[in-house]
């Protein structure tokens, strides 16, 4: 095992072994053991009772969260030429279509998020490959396949995110950064586990949220009280 930096072995003495915070107490601890010379992500790592090879069992849905993500969200709006003015007004950094479907044929995604239209879903299926690994096709159900293509551009923006179980039972989602105040941290944190517990698939018995850890890209992970993360 790798030996810790002395930064490290404090991160890890501010942390209680085996002992389970609140929401609350979970942002402030992660602010006071995040040691970078940048800004790190806050992420969020929650295990669920279910068996995602199930479609019944399977989670996945969007949160809008309220303090955004802290993230500049890069997005490709594949629009018809008719769309075009109305996904530049809306801030999305790439507009177009053909010249960007070849693209990415050739590789390039250098995007967070594609929002595109029913009428063109159809010539993406072929980069099914690319996109696929990498998170990226759209998807109606996420809200990134639809006609309103400025709203869909203005809720990534403003901190829309999308997240879905892993083949683990494991949902990770990127919720603020290391620099904002705790009080934020927390608000994106209850937000998503909110969303998550209206998801709970009515297959899915017994404890749902088995068990939520913190972390920032830099520090030990804080494990937050699963009973008690609705607490202010």
């Amino acid at each position: 095992m790798a030996k810790l930096t002395k930064k490290q072995k404090e991160a890890q003495g501010k942390i209680e072994n085996g002992k389970t915070y609140t929401v609350a107490e979970a942002s402030a601890l992660i602010k006071d053991v995040t040691n970078a010379n940048f800004d790190p992500s806050v992420d969020l790592a929650v295990r669920l009772n279910v068996d995602p090879r199930k479609a019944n069992q399977m989670v996945r849905g969007v949160v809008t969260l309220p303090h955004g993500t802290g993230k500049d969200v890069k997005v490709l709006a594949l629009v018809t030429p008719d769309k075009e003015e109305e996904a530049k007004e809306a801030g999305a950094d790439f507009v177009g279509l053909d010249e960007y479907l070849e693209k990415i044929k050739g590789g390039w995604t250098d995007v967070d998020v594609i929002i595109t239209m029913p009428s063109v879903m159809g010539k993406l299926g072929p980069l099914g490959r690319v996109l696929g690994p990498r998170g990226l096709m759209p998807n109606p159900k996420t809200g990134t396949v639809t006609m309103d293509i400025a709203k869909a551009v203005s809720d990534v923006k403003a901190g829309k995110i999308d997240f879905k179980v892993d083949k683990t039972g494991i949902v990770h989602a990127a919720i603020g950064k290391a620099s904002f105040d705790a009080e934020k941290i927390a608000g994106n944190a209850r937000e998503l586990l909110t969303t998550l517990v209206k998801l709970k698939p009515q297959a899915s018995k017994g404890l749902y949220i088995k068990s939520i850890y913190m972390t920032s890209t830099m520090s030990p992970s804080v494990e937050i009280d699963t009973k008690r993360f609705t607490e202010q």
